[in-house]
């Protein structure tokens, strides 16, 4: 028998059957390929999600790959400590295809990944190493989730980043926004980037490419907005090959009406590839952590920021802002005129300042976002949600300097908020402050500030894959 074994080896191995050893590894790799030919990019999210998203393709021909990344079956993270920073996985993933590079010419696509893939190697370098200098300000404190790989992340797109925002259509639908009410950062964010130098004229040396619609300007009317949509992706996949090249992966909108999401649904790969830059950063309507960005719904108003100190603030909570929505009528319900250290109104009284109130409250009760006001005004935020995902998740750690409760904690508020010690609340207190730098909105953006938040977190959306362009195989 051992025999029999022996020369079934030795068969194997001699030179004349190697031609059948051949194609018998070959063929299984042939039909692989011939199934990935009729397959569109798979683009693979490394550290938020697992899985790797597929999309049909209406090509017999692909025009693009991803590189894998980060593959395995854990749920999605939402934290930049756990961005990006698995070594091995890393290693494991960026040498093959740096080697792949160096055997074909290299094309502008894959020029433009290799300076990504340094800025991933210095972000993963600096999660240990020692704290960069930096003139303006260095992040510091249990508020991030790793300020030292956060600021390198923020120095490499100071560095690396391009944006190419697509000049086809006309204002207001494109390239304009509202710049009052609580949509305000939709238009603040369009007319800066347009105007600032993260911004490319030449879509070569772009990183990500923005789609510039405002959804607010044509919120009257919902009927046409998905068709708007549709001709604008239309318009630009025709005249340029950076949408088809990616099916939209490197593309990315911004809507801060809560007729957002559902815009983006008006195409396929808008919705499950693009990065969608959203106020309504909500899991049960689609929002996706792993490719999509919270952002924060800011109210201007003149001499907002500021408040009295920890100690001087005599009102444990405080809300008011009507019953629109489930959330706002549970905590009226439960909590307005109920305790005398909680000031809940459906509608505030006739000459009571809502400022002033939100100054005064060591509290401040945000359901389902408006979080902005309350770190504004030096209030620690008492968020309420079940499916909210807070502006900038994936470097804030947001239970250092917020209260965080589902809507079944509702009734419980004053038990759970007066369980916070004092000395627990002023040091959450004091964090507000200095997280507040993220959130102000400067006509000219500032280092920090929340144009640039966005813009980092777009950032970091584009560090979490790799395109691979197959023309240049």
């Amino acid at each position: 028998m051992a025999s029999n074994r022996w020369s079934c080896c030795a068969w194997w191995c001699s030179e004349e059957y190697s031609t059948v050893k051949l194609l018998f590894f070959m063929v299984p790799l042939i039909l692989l390929s011939a199934f990935a030919s009729v397959k569109s990019p798979t683009v693979c999210r490394w550290g938020f999600v697992a899985k790797c998203s597929v999309s049909s393709s209406t090509s017999s021909t692909p025009l693009l790959s991803s590189q894998t990344l980060h593959q395995h079956n854990e749920i999605e993270v939402l934290n930049v400590s756990k961005l990006w920073f698995n070594s091995a996985l890393m290693n494991e993933s960026d040498e093959p295809h740096q080697r792949q590079m160096q055997k074909r010419k290299c094309s502008i696509l894959d020029r433009t990944e290799a300076v990504l893939a340094q800025a991933r190697a210095a972000i993963r370098e600096a999660r240990n190493g020692n704290q960069t200098q930096d003139s303006d300000y260095v992040p510091t404190g249990p508020m991030y989730w790793n300020a030292k790989a956060f600021h390198r992340s923020y120095l490499e797109m100071e560095k690396q980043f391009k944006v190419f925002v697509y000049e086809e259509g006309d204002p207001p639908v494109f390239h304009n926004g509202p710049f009052k009410s609580i949509y305000s950062m939709e238009g603040n964010f369009i007319h800066a980037i347009e105007l600032n130098r993260f911004r490319t004229r030449d879509p070569e040396k772009a990183h990500v490419f923005f789609l510039p619609l405002s959804v607010e300007r044509e919120s009257r009317n919902f009927v046409p907005i998905n068709k708007t949509v549709t001709d604008y992706v239309n318009v630009i996949a025709a005249k340029y090959p950076y949408w088809n090249r990616s099916l939209g992966a490197d593309h990315f909108m911004l809507a801060c009406y809560h007729w957002g999401p559902e815009t983006s649904f008006s195409l396929p790969y808008l919705h499950k590839n693009s990065i969608r830059v959203l106020c309504n950063g909500n899991t049960s309507e689609g929002f996706e952590g792993a490719k999509d960005v919270s952002f924060p719904k800011i109210n201007l108003q003149s001499g907002l920021v500021g408040g009295a100190s920890a100690r001087k603030r005599s009102i444990l909570a405080f809300y008011a802002g009507g019953v629109d929505g489930p959330i706002r009528a549970v905590i009226v319900e439960n909590w307005e005129k109920k305790e005398e250290d909680i000031e809940v109104h459906k509608y505030l009284p006739e000459g009571v300042s809502y400022y002033g109130m939100m100054r005064k409250s060591k509290f401040c009760l945000c359901p389902s976002g408006y979080e902005v006001e309350a770190i504004y005004t030096g209030c620690v935020p008492v968020i309420i949600s079940d499916h909210y995902v807070p502006p900038f998740s994936d470097v804030f750690n947001w239970k250092a300097f917020s209260v965080q409760l589902s809507v079944k904690d509702i009734p419980n508020l004053k038990d759970i908020l007066i369980s916070i010690s004092p000395t627990q609340y002023i040091r959450m207190q004091m964090r507000v402050t200095q997280i507040r730098r993220h959130f102000q909105l400067h006509s000219l953006p500032k280092r920090f500030d929340v144009f640039h938040m966005i813009l980092h977190s777009v950032w970091l959306r584009r560090l979490n894959f790799t395109l691979q362009d197959h023309l240049s195989l």
